[in-house]
């Protein structure tokens, strides 16, 4: 009499999910799970973490945790997993209104800060010299005012880092990622990378001074 096949689990983990405080971690919350018969939904409801204070507002669930969860639950079955080794999963608390306030002051700090930044480099390389032998060079007659020329140019600006970050206020011109977005892209990635390294070496020191 033959045995019936074990059952096979296919699980896809998410790099990185963000939670509420207070709530508990489920299998569900940070995979994919493709699974036979209604242990789809059972699987889903697995409880993988109860987040407490001390464990921070990140905790890294590593795969072979949730196997080792998923075969107590399923004995016998055979956990297949396609993608990242483990998943990122941070408590966030409830989200703030934004301070209109802080808004103005950071807008105009960078505001004051940009115009100081393009007078100094203009400045360093002599711009309104340079301004000046153009128009110069166009109309034929020397204009050591050339207000025209430095309107439009000053307007060529604007326009062109528009154009360069693919933004203006909340509209995009296409679905291109700016450099912007691509640089914040990168910056979490490496943030995520630190902090699961992190919690990494923590658990071979706990688990070290335990066998010790």
């Amino acid at each position: 009499m033959s045995k019936d096949p074990a059952p096979t689990v296919y699980l896809r983990l998410r790099k990185n999910v963000r939670l509420h405080v207070g709530s508990v971690i489920r299998l569900g919350d940070i995979a994919q799970i493709l699974a036979p018969g209604n242990s789809e939904e059972i699987l889903k409801q697995l409880v993988m973490e109860r987040p407490e204070q001390n464990d921070g507002n990140r905790i890294v669930i590593d795969m072979l945790q949730i196997i080792g969860s998923i075969h107590a639950l399923m004995p016998g079955c055979i956990v297949e997993h396609i993608g990242e080794p483990h998943t990122l999963v941070e408590i966030v608390g409830k989200e703030k209104k934004p301070s209109i306030v802080l808004f103005i002051v950071v807008w105009l700090l960078l505001f004051f800060g940009s115009a100081l930044t393009i007078m100094n480099f203009h400045a360093d390389v002599s711009m309104q010299e340079v301004q000046v032998r153009i128009v110069e060079m166009v109309t034929g007659t020397r204009d050591e005012h050339p207000y025209v020329f430095q309107a439009a140019y000053s307007v060529g600006i604007g326009l062109g880092m528009i154009v360069f970050f693919n933004h203006i206020f909340k509209k995009k011109w296409n679905e291109e990622p700016s450099p912007l977005e691509v640089e914040m892209f990168l910056y979490q990635e490496n943030l995520n990378h630190y902090v699961v390294t992190e919690e990494f070496k923590k658990l071979h020191l706990d688990a070290g001074r335990e066998k010790g």
